[in-house]
């Protein structure tokens, strides 16, 4: 492997059970490489926070390994912690520090030297600066989030871990959250991203992880995994509404609209035959004049649907 290809993040076989019996890993391993984003998608339980606390140092595992660049997160923990900027799930502060004193405090805890250039500048691309000596107590919930992305990142990490980082913000600072994760990755910052937020991957991640019950059930390139696990379906909009399907269409598994006047077709677009053109020559043979056809690929979130359901379905 080159140094090019070589992860920055190595996890092997990592498994984590706690003294109730419960196990929250299952043998989890995953390469993750320099400057990729990463999103981890999966239930609440699934084992992602469980993930991100043994890899940043925060919980222990029961076995398996953990390198960051090479460093031991058990036996070198210091060296591989330093590599790394948390942004948890839970917002935990200081309420009468103010912002400014917070993310200098978190910079020094590194052991970084002072530099309040560097602080304006992360403060500023967070929309901070103007708040940088109001009291932590005295900002809104969405504000709080920013201070936890601005401590995350005080120490100049290579590597950003962001657990559920939008959950309760709203909408506009949803999207700025995103635009500045984007400009860390041009920076080359490599990024670990859990989210309850389907779009959010979607927008954002190179890779997705798809994580259910401690087990990593896939991870794959975002375009990849969407054309090996999408399916498209097409619609097919009548002339005339019908009642019910007539029998000779119950082969294609057809879904009638509650109004009868569309049908809806899945198919896979990786088989040799799609099945479509029968389809039409069967949908004439039966008297059904079609009025439009449209076609749309699956989204990201029903094949995370599909495979949590697969996953579930197994014993």
């Amino acid at each position: 492997m080159t140094s090019a290809t070589q992860p920055v993040i190595r996890i092997e076989n990592l498994t984590k059970t706690y003294a109730s019996g419960v196990t929250a890993l299952h043998g989890v391993s995953l390469d993750i490489l320099k400057g990729e984003i990463i999103a981890l998608l999966g239930p609440n339980g699934a084992g992602k926070t469980t993930l991100i606390s043994i890899i940043c140092g925060v919980a222990t595992a029961s076995s398996g390994r953990v390198t960051v660049k090479g460093h031991d997160t058990v036996t070198d923990y210091r060296a591989a912690r330093a590599l790394i900027g948390l942004v948890p799930q839970e917002i935990s502060l200081e309420p009468f520090e103010p912002v400014i004193n917070t993310v200098r405090f978190s910079r020094g805890l590194f052991g970084r030297p002072r530099d309040d250039a560097r602080l304006e500048e992360v403060l500023r691309a967070l929309s901070l600066w103007d708040k940088r000596h109001a009291r932590v107590m005295e900002l809104s919930g969405g504000m709080k989030r920013r201070v936890l992305i601005a401590k995350a990142l005080a120490h100049d990490p290579e590597i950003l871990f962001l657990d559920e980082p939008t959950a309760g913000v709203d909408v506009e600072l949803r999207k700025e959250m995103w635009e500045l994760v984007r400009e860390l990755k041009a920076q080359g910052t490599t990024i670990i991203l859990t989210t309850h937020y389907i779009e959010e991957a979607e927008a954002m991640a190179d890779r997705i992880g798809v994580i259910n019950r401690g087990r990593l059930l896939v991870v794959e390139e975002k375009t990849t995994l969407m054309r090996r696990l999408g399916k498209k379906r097409m619609v097919i909009e009548l002339q005339e509404p019908l009642a019910e399907l007539p029998g000779a269409l119950a082969p294609y598994r057809l879904e009638l609209s509650e109004d009868g006047r569309r049908l809806t077709y899945h198919y896979d677009t990786t088989a040799t035959r799609t099945g479509i053109t029968r389809l039409l020559a069967d949908l004439a043979g039966a008297g059904l004049r079609v009025r439009d056809i449209e076609t749309a690929q699956s989204s990201l979130e029903e094949i995370f649907v599909d495979l949590l359901r697969e996953e579930e379905a197994r014993p």
